[in-house]
C-alpha cells in the first residue's frame, strides 16, 4: 500500500494507519483516530479506504433512527445489496457489520472506518459498549475486522479509551492526527526560501493542511511584501471563510457551552495572563471557577499547560491554535470594524499587537520545536524542551528555551541549553550576559550545567558584538531563521 501522491507528509500517520489495515491477526481490531478539525483526517482515511475496498461511514448531525438508517444504507451499498438494511437498533447493525468479518472471509482483512463517531455517540450512548461486546466476542472467535473510529471532539474521543470507559483496553491502535511541524507547514506553502514569510504564516494559521487548499484556494503571498495585503483580503475578510474560523473551533467542541466565557479565558492568556491566577483576575473570576473551563480547552488541544522546568507546581497556559491566538489578539478586539470590512486599517494599526501577542510567542514555540528536532545536535541530544524562570536577588528571569537532559549514570537531569527568543529586537551582548547570569544561579543551586549552551535565537538579526563575542566562545550559539529553516 503505497501512500496517494496526493497526501502531503503524514508518513508516519500512513505507515501506522497501513499496519493496522493489513494485520495478519486472527481476531478483530479496534483502531481510535482524532484530531482537531480541518487537519485532513477524513482525507487520510478515505485514501486508505479505498486502496482497502473498505466501508467507509460518515455519520452526520443526525437522530439515532436516522443516523441507523443512513448506516444501514452504506452497509447495504458496501455489500452490494439493491436495497438498504432495515435494522431496528445499533446492536443489530454493530452485530451484522462484525459477522460480515468472520472467518470465512477470503480476500483479507475488512477494513471499517466510521468517522465523526462523536455524532453517533451523542445520540446512541451505548454505542460504545455495543463494539466493545463484540470486540470482546471476537476475541475468541476468528474475525478479520479492522473497524476505525474517527472524530474531530477531542474531549469525546479522548474519552473513548480512558479511565472506566468500555474501550478502555480493546484498542491497538491510538492516533492523534497534528498539525504539521512549522518546516513541514512552509514545505507545503511552498515559501521554504522565505523564512520571514513562513514564521509569519505559520504564526497566522499554524500547520492545519485545510487552510490552505480548502478554505483559501491555494491563495498563497508570493513574498513577504505581500504578506500585509494577504492577510486583509483572507484572515480579515468577512468574506473569506477564514473570518469566523476561530468562533467556529470553539463552538464545535462537544463540551464547550458558555463561548463567551471560553473566548475570555482564551483572550486573558492572548493578553499575557498565563498563570491561572492571571487568567481568573482578567476575566473578573476566582481562580478555583475557572479549573472545569481550563481543563476543558486543554482536552480539546486548544490551550496547553506548561510546567516550569525550573519550579514544580508551577505552571503557564498558552493557546495551541494559531489562529484562535491571532482572533483574540488582533480580531475580537476590533470585530465590529472587520465586519464592516475595515481589514486593511485594522491590520495597519495592529503591527505592535501582531509582535508582541502573536509573533513573538509563536517565535518561542517554533524555538523549541527546533531543539527538540533538528537542532538536538547542538546539545547532542535533549530529554525534555520547555520554559522557566530563574529567581536571583528576586528578580525573575525568564527563560523562553530550556533543554534538558539525564545523563547515563546521573539521577538529576542536566541543563544542556538556555535560551531566549526575540522576535522584534536585534539581540546583543546584554541579552548573553542575562543567560550567563542564569546559568551561574542554576550552577550554585546543584543543577548541572558544566555542557550548558547559552542560545540567543532571534528573527531580526544579532548585533556585531554579540557576533564577535560568539565566534570566541564554542558555548555560545546564535540560531536566526535561516538557521530554524535550514
Amino acid at each position: 500500500m503505497t501512500k496517494p501522491a496526493r497526501i502531503f507528509g503524514r508518513d508516519v500517520e500512513w505507515r501506522g494507519l497501513h499496519s493496522f489495515a493489513t494485520a495478519s491477526s486472527p481476531h478483530a481490531m479496534l483502531g481510535v483516530v482524532s484530531g482537531r478539525r480541518r487537519m485532513g483526517k477524513t482525507y487520510l482515511l478515505r485514501a486508505l479506504v479505498e486502496q482497502r475496498h473498505g466501508l467507509y461511514f460518515g455519520a452526520t448531525a443526525a437522530t439515532a433512527g436516522e443516523s441507523l438508517r443512513q448506516f444501514g444504507a452504506a452497509l447495504a451499498a458496501h455489500t452490494g445489496s439493491p436495497s438498504p438494511f432495515t435494522f431496528a437498533n445499533w446492536d443489530d447493525a454493530i452485530t451484522y457489520l462484525f459477522g460480515l468479518a468472520r472467518s470465512d472471509r477470503t480476500d483479507g482483512p475488512l477494513l471499517v472506518v466510521i468517522d465523526e463517531f462523536p455524532y453517533l455517540s451523542k445520540t446512541a450512548p451505548e454505542l460504545a459498549s455495543v463494539i466493545q461486546r463484540e470486540i470482546d466476542r471476537y476475541q475468541v472467535e476468528e474475525s478479520s475486522l479492522r473497524l476505525l473510529l474517527c472524530g474531530s471532539a477531542m474531549s469525546v474521543m479522548g474519552g473513548l479509551l480512558a479511565s472506566t470507559a468500555p474501550l478502555r483496553g480493546r484498542a491497538q491502535l491510538e492516533l492523534v492526527l497534528r498539525p504539521f511541524g512549522y518546516r513541514e507547514s512552509a514545505e507545503f506553502w511552498g515559501v521554504t526560501g522565505d523564512p520571514a514569510l513562513a514564521t509569519r504564516l505559520n504564526a497566522v494559521l499554524g500547520g492545519t493542511p485545510a487552510y490552505r487548499r480548502q478554505f483559501l484556494a491555494d491563495d498563497v503571498p508570493a513574498d513577504l511584501a505581500e504578506f500585509d495585503a494577504w492577510v486583509a483580503r483572507t484572515v480579515l475578510s468577512p468574506l473569506s471563510p477564514l473570518f469566523r474560523e476561530a468562533r467556529y473551533l470553539l463552538a464545535e467542541e462537544a463540551d464547550i457551552r458558555d463561548t463567551a466565557l471560553y473566548h475570555s479565558v482564551l483572550a486573558a492568556v492572548a493578553q499575557g495572563n498565563s498563570t491561572r491566577g492571571g487568567i481568573a483576575n482578567y476575566i473578573g473570576r476566582k481562580a478555583v471557577d475557572i479549573s472545569h473551563h481550563l481543563h476543558v480547552l486543554e482536552d480539546s488541544q486548544l490551550l496547553v499547560r506548561m510546567e516550569d522546568v525550573f519550579r514544580s507546581g508551577r505552571a503557564q497556559y498558552r493557546i495551541s491554535e494559531p489562529l484562535i491566538n491571532f482572533y483574540e489578539s488582533v480580531m475580537r478586539p476590533a470585530w465590529a470594524r472587520l465586519e464592516a470590512g475595515q481589514g486593511d486599517e485594522v491590520w495597519a494599526q495592529s503591527a505592535e499587537r501582531f509582535a508582541a501577542q502573536v509573533a513573538g510567542p509563536h517565535f518561542e514555540v517554533i524555538c523549541r520545536e527546533y531543539l527538540l528536532n533538528e537542532g538536538q545536535s547542538l546539545v547532542g541530544g535533549v530529554g525534555s524542551v520547555g520554559a522557566g524562570v530563574v529567581v536571583a536577588d528576586r528578580q525573575q528571569m525568564e527563560i523562553d528555551v530550556v533543554a534538558m537532559n539525564r545523563e547515563p549514570g546521573s539521577t538529576q537531569a542536566a541543563v544542556k541549553l538556555l535560551g531566549e527568543a526575540k522576535w522584534g529586537t536585534v539581540m546583543g551582548v546584554n541579552h548573553l550576559d542575562r543567560l550567563v547570569r542564569a546559568r551561574d544561579v542554576l550552577g550554585g543551586r546543584g543543577l548541572g550545567v558544566a555542557d550548558c549552551r547559552l542560545a540567543c535565537f532571534s528573527a531580526k538579526g544579532f548585533s556585531d558584538s554579540l557576533r564577535a563575542e560568539s565566534s570566541r566562545r564554542p558555548d555560545v550559539l546564535l540560531i536566526g531563521l535561516d538557521e530554524l529553516y535550514s
